[in-house]
């Protein structure tokens, strides 16, 4: 295959990822550490006919996710109908009160959602998890795809791949359709988060201005941006990459030091626009996620086209006692927490430390799901010079413009322990490029 040309290039890929300065960050004991994401030259690919039924999928899903959001915050018709419980709506940590009754621009609340999907060794293909809040991983594909380019360009004249070098046009077509007048610019808490790289990259690809908290400034309901100049120029589109709860310290955490003070209000009265809305956090709550394919026919009337793992949520009596039945077979998850962090699977607790854990479930049962565990397929990756299997899934990226858009590309993460389904970057993984056949 063309794209074997490319192994003999991962050190060189590597080496000018490291020169870019392609990492992430991590806290670990209190200390920030930053690291290289490892990449792997093996391409994940997937057909053009298979990545057409994935598009669709992932529309149908992230549009009814806008719905449920717009519902929630409004007249909470979903709630009063029955379909999901009160309880995994104001007991989510990720629902804001503040956001109640709040419409943003056009009604978009996720104009990003990032979608972890894993194939199956049957062939199916299972959505793991959504993510609405902050998303990350696009710019990691982008920039190795453009540096696979230069170091083989014989494999891409000879291959028919969709290009993936559209993303800043598309997230740019993304961040114009809600600007309501100024300029766009990409808020970053700073070099010490975790995905600086990818801010400072997207800003530079899609034009955008890459700021902080202290360079913009509310006035007179509006948001402007303060110029090297000292001049100030309206703002009319905000891409922010920082966590809802920072964002304004006179609405959110007071101590706050960086948000925007009263950026909330402007927002409110829609003189800006914040790219995603406040308040996602309750859509992508692991203990919502049951629930997506009950809100696509309920919001839709159609059926969902991707599934999810199977899931049971031990708040429910039934599933509670499908669990501790079957609890060697299933994994369980924190629904409040990402990363790869707060998942256990049963088969690997010790006697103790199962009984342990059963407490806690049945003390706190909205707190977690379990699921199945997925047998997912292995990608080949290229260890100590030889290609071994590891589990890999894929984050999706699908964009809420004038209309739904799905990136024909993603980023592949894969493990690199052996024995290991967590393929975080957090947790030690490393990430591909998704080749997406145009034919």
């Amino acid at each position: 295959m063309e794209n074997l040309r490319l192994l003999e290039h991962t050190d060189t890929v590597n080496s000018l990822l490291a020169r870019y300065g392609v990492k992430f960050g991590i806290y670990k004991n209190g200390n920030f550490k930053e690291q290289l994401f490892p990449f792997d030259s093996i391409p994940r690919i997937i057909e053009n006919e298979e990545f057409n039924y994935l598009e669709k999928g992932l529309k149908q899903r992230v549009v009814a996710l806008n719905m449920f959001l717009k519902d929630i915050y409004s007249e909470k018709k979903i709630v009063k109908d029955g379909i999901v419980p009160e309880d995994f709506i104001f007991a989510s940590s990720g629902y804001m009160i503040e956001c109640e009754g709040v419409s943003p621009v056009k009604d978009i609340y996720s104009h990003i959602s990032g979608i972890d999907l894993v194939k199956g060794k049957n062939g199916e293909w299972y959505i793991l998890e959504d993510n609405l809040r902050v998303p990350s991983g696009a710019s990691y594909p982008m920039i190795a795809r453009d540096l696979c380019r230069k170091s083989s360009p014989k494999t891409f004249a000879d291959v028919a791949l969709e290009d993936n070098r559209n993303y800043a046009s598309l997230l740019r077509r993304t961040l114009d359709n809600v600007n309501v007048g100024g300029h766009t610019v990409i808020l970053t808490p700073g070099r010490y988060n975790a995905a600086y790289f990818e801010h400072s990259y997207l800003a530079e690809q899609t034009g955008a201005h890459l700021v902080n908290g202290s360079e913009l400034e509310v006035e007179n309901d509006n948001l402007y941006f303060k110029t090297a100049d000292g001049k100030k120029e309206r703002v009319g589109a905000v891409y922010r990459r920082i966590s809802d709860e920072y964002l304004d310290p006179m609405t959110f955490k007071p101590e706050s030091v960086i948000g925007i003070p009263h950026i909330y209000d402007v927002f409110k009265k829609g003189n800006v626009a914040l790219l995603n809305a406040p308040g996602n956090g309750v859509a992508d709550d692991k203990g919502i996620y049951y629930f997506v394919p009950k809100m696509i026919k309920y919001y839709l009337g159609e059926d969902p086209i991707l599934q999810n793992a199977p899931t049971y949520l031990p708040f429910y009596e039934e599933d509670m006692t499908y669990v501790l039945e079957n609890f060697d077979k299933l994994v369980l998850k924190d629904v409040a927490e990402a990363g790869g962090y707060g998942v256990v699977f049963g088969s690997s607790m010790i006697k103790e430390e199962k009984e342990k854990f059963i407490a806690l479930l049945k003390r706190e049962p909205r707190r977690f799901i379990a699921q199945e565990v997925i047998d997912f397929q292995d990608l080949d990756i290229i260890d100590e010079g030889k290609a071994v299997p590891r589990k890999a899934d894929l984050r999706a990226f699908v964009l809420m413009a004038d209309e739904p858009l799905v990136w024909k590309s993603g980023l592949t993460r894969f493990s690199r322990n052996p024995d290991s389904f967590i393929v975080n970057s957090s947790q030690g993984g490393g990430f591909k490029d998704t080749w997406v056949l145009s034919r």
